[in-house]
């Protein structure tokens, strides 16, 4: 087995691994349905900077973190990710505290869609037929969401958007997933603890309520930094089309978890969007494996 085939190989499974930790995240956050959305957001920052200074020194990057915050190019792109994450996960949070996973679960849906529109638009990337039949077809259930039940509807676009950018950009930045991340929550984390010093003067922290509620806000840093490690290693092994096939996984766990575990209510107007975005996902999907397949014949032919 080849070098490259192993590296694929290991990121196919870290790709997998992020998306099933992402899947049944809203577990762990409707454990904490009585602390406040932002505090939890900053929790995950504070605790996943130590938990990521110590993945550091453990693995000796400290002297690739330093380089990659020498390169201005990389620490800009950093700043817009950091900027992307924090607004993912607190739009997240928030919607699962408020009983919107369904909404959260078709945001990540319409991600691999939008990763499309932004090889279109960025890119420059042509469409076949068929794939433009799918974005069709997922804009069609949108629209329908939008006018039968579209309260939600900003939740599900924020979160596709703002993920999709924010992979774009890992994947072209150079820098490696630890070192990406922890420069993220750095660049986040005087806010962050801003907020929670705030709170706390208040008299209104999380932190100490009681040591269940405590305990979770510590583990936030390893729930947080391990799938986003796994995310970010997967998208520097694998082609983005693939990673996107792999988005799948969570939020359907998500949409399971809304609609058995949590009784949110299942509309019409939802039921005919998540039918024209599942479509709409099996047709881009066959359509990219059947290019994929030409494509590897036209290399063999090649030889």
């Amino acid at each position: 087995m080849t070098q490259d085939h192993l590296r694929t190989r290991a990121g196919l499974w870290m790709g997998v691994g992020a998306y099933l930790l992402w899947g049944v995240l809203p577990l762990y956050f409707k454990a904490l349905t009585h602390v406040d959305p932002v505090e939890i957001v900053a929790h995950r920052i504070l605790w996943s900077l130590l938990f990521l200074g110590a993945l550091a020194t453990l693995w000796h990057r400290w002297p690739t973190m330093r380089a990659a915050v020498a390169n201005r190019r990389v620490l800009m792109t950093l700043a817009a990710t950091s900027i992307l994450i924090g607004v993912n996960w607190l739009i997240y949070i928030w919607a699962v505290l408020n009983g919107h996973v369904l909404e959260g679960s078709l945001g990540y849906y319409l991600n691999p869609l939008v990763n499309v529109l932004l090889g279109v638009f960025l890119l420059k990337e042509k469409l076949t037929r068929a794939q433009t039949l799918a974005v069709l077809l997922a804009a069609a259930g949108v629209a329908v969401l939008a006018f039968g039940a579209g309260s939600g509807l900003w939740i599900s676009l924020t979160l596709a958007f703002s993920f999709a950018t924010y992979g774009y950009l890992r994947k072209v930045a150079p820098v490696e997933s630890l070192e990406g991340l922890s420069i993220e929550t750095a660049i986040l984390a005087p806010l962050a603890l801003a907020w929670v010093l705030w709170l706390a003067s208040k008299g209104e922290s999380g932190l100490g309520m009681d040591m269940t509620t405590t305990l979770l806000l510590a583990a936030a840093g390893a729930i947080t930094a391990i799938p986003l490690l796994l995310f970010t290693a997967a998208a520097k092994r694998l082609p983005y089309s693939t990673l996107g096939f792999l988005q799948y996984i969570a939020p359907s766990l998500q949409f399971l978890l809304a609609v058995l575990v949590f009784g949110e209510k299942l509309t019409t107007s939802h039921i005919i969007c998540f039918a024209a975005i599942w479509t709409s996902l099996i047709i881009f999907t066959f359509e990219g494996v059947r290019l994929g397949r030409a494509a590897a014949r036209a290399r063999t032919a090649a030889f």
